[in-house]
């Protein structure tokens, strides 16, 4: 019992370790000033790759639906994502998204009805302070458009990652992470060639293999096991994993991007982990109270 929870707690947590490199990839491997072209070439491959693996079509209803789940997880948060990127410094574009916990549990409570907790508060609110701490001692310039696009993105995936629990999956996790992708990424290239037009030069083989990487590891199968969690996981608890991301942000931007940051910033991480831990020991002690019940004959 305990073993299947701590496998789907870990490979879920996959997704934001993942998803962390995602800053420090755009700055070594990708074209400068392309923010919309990074997320067409992020999301829609990795869709065409699922559906081959599982060729399942929406039926009904889930035409739509996926196309907004697509707009919120993929199409809107990408492009923020990576507006963002290119004009924060990797940890701080990254670690925005400590406020999506609190966001999460916030409308999870009232959407899907789950169990706001105090311990759950807590811990949203640490996770927070332990963000605060790291972002407000970086060595830094704070670019107000970016802090705008990293909020905005948050925004958008903390109100995918409650509807798409809401909505629960009709298909496989495969198919379904492909119609996100697959619509996300639609729905973004009319907007990239109209904004930004194509390349003006050829792709570089370094932008290659940047792109290889965040379309295959960093969405393909981060996105996969992330929906996977969704579908078995509350979705606050799910959210908390998210802050996985932007510690492994600021721990690569320290040690490959040679980054300076003070030790109150060591706390912050310190502190977000901790947060992280007290969720997860929460939903492994009172399975009753986080929905993780259900789990115990999960393969």
């Amino acid at each position: 019992m305990l073993s299947n929870r701590t496998a789907l707690l870990a490979t879920t947590a996959l997704a934001p370790t993942l998803w962390g490199t995602t800053y420090l990839t755009t700055t070594l491997f990708l074209p400068e000033d392309r923010p919309l072209l990074s997320a067409t070439l992020r999301a829609l491959p990795a869709g065409v790759l699922l559906l081959a693996l599982c060729p399942r079509l929406p039926r009904g209803a889930w035409w739509w639906k996926s196309w907004v789940l697509g707009v919120l997880n993929i199409g809107a948060f990408f492009a923020l994502l990576f507006v963002a990127a290119y004009r924060l410094p990797g940890g701080v574009a990254a670690i925005v998204g400590g406020l999506q916990p609190l966001l999460v549990a916030l409308l999870a409570s009232r959407v899907l009805h789950e169990r706001l907790t105090g311990r759950m508060l807590a811990a949203g609110v640490a996770g927070l302070l332990g963000v605060c701490l790291i972002v407000l001692q970086a060595e830094a310039r704070l670019d107000a458009l970016g802090v705008l696009a990293a909020v905005a993105g948050t925004l958008s995936m903390a109100s995918g990652i409650v509807l798409t629990k809401k909505w629960g999956q009709p298909a496989p996790p495969l198919a379904t992470t492909a119609w996100q992708l697959i619509t996300g990424g639609v729905t973004l290239l009319p907007v990239m060639l109209l904004i930004e037009g194509l390349p003006a030069t050829p792709l570089t083989t370094t932008n290659l293999i940047g792109y290889a990487y965040l379309s295959l590891a960093g969405t393909a199968f981060a996105y996969f096991v992330w929906f996977r969690g969704i579908s078995r996981l509350p979705a606050s608890t799910t959210a908390f994993l998210g802050l996985l991301s932007p510690v492994v942000a600021i721990l690569l931007g320290w040690t490959i991007a040679g980054e300076h940051f003070r030790p109150v910033q060591i706390i912050g991480i310190v502190v977000v982990l901790g947060s992280i831990s007290a969720v997860i020991v929460s939903a492994t002690t009172n399975p009753a109270v986080t929905g993780l019940g259900s789990l115990a004959g999960a393969p």
